[in-house]
């Protein structure tokens, strides 16, 4: 594979070096830091493919700045996979919750991380996809990777863009959350299901001040679709 650059944000060095070799073994350029501010400065100098962010950092925590890093333009498109000891459902609602594409909860193996990080790059890197579609005056431009209303750029993350291009490529059609997953993430990568209702809702909130969260419909006890029927 060719060499992508992948940022570390973990105080723990043995965590780290047990890091280190594998990702260079598979490919990836790795950079490391302690904490935020170490990271800003890395992240400012080179903006990496994908950040490795611990839960618990000193000073500023890593779900604070998984926040900050979403909310900024220059960053807001860098997928972001969360390692945490943390394993509570309620956890990992948060993390995706605050822009996190995966979760890892500690221990785990450096194999798994890996094949983790290829799925959330598999899904978030940016695909030449073909048809222009207009539902309304809605209008999803792949070729372009922006989202129209009237011209104004509808701001969603990369997940959310691919789902909507999914949706809107098949309209009325209820899907269920696995059927979502195998479409959208692909059916090799190990996401729960509670991720789609995570990014459906990311995907509202981004469609709500155009008027047109209420094209993504949930369907009671089954799934979600696209419908221009209210």
């Amino acid at each position: 594979m060719s060499e992508q650059h992948i940022l570390i944000i973990e105080d723990e060095a043995a965590i780290r070096e047990m890091l280190l070799m594998p990702l260079n073994k598979a490919g990836f350029i790795v950079e490391q830091a302690a904490n935020v501010r170490e990271a800003q400065t890395l992240i400012f100098n080179r903006l990496p493919k994908l950040i490795l962010l611990d839960w618990m950092l000193p000073g500023t925590s890593g779900l604070e700045f998984a926040y900050q890093l979403k909310k900024d333009t220059q960053t807001k498109e860098v997928p972001i996979i969360m390692l945490t000891a943390k394993g509570e459902e309620g956890d990992k609602i948060r993390g995706l919750e605050v822009g996190a594409d995966d979760y890892v909860t500690k221990p785990f193996s450096p194999r798994e991380l890996i094949a983790r990080i290829k799925a959330v790059l598999r899904r978030t890197t940016k695909q030449t996809l073909t048809e222009h579609i207009t539902v309304q005056e809605l209008s999803l431009d792949p070729k372009e990777y922006r989202v129209l209303v009237q011209n104004k750029e509808v701001i969603m993350g990369p997940t959310e863009f691919r789902l909507l291009h999914f949706f809107m490529q098949h309209p009325e059609r209820v899907y269920t959350r696995n059927q979502v997953l195998d479409q959208v993430w692909g059916n090799n990568v190990y996401i729960e299901e509670r991720t789609v209702d995570v990014h459906i809702r990311r995907l509202r909130k981004a469609l709500s001040p155009y008027g047109y969260d209420y094209l993504v419909q949930t369907v009671r006890g089954v799934g979600y679709r696209f419908s221009v029927r209210e």
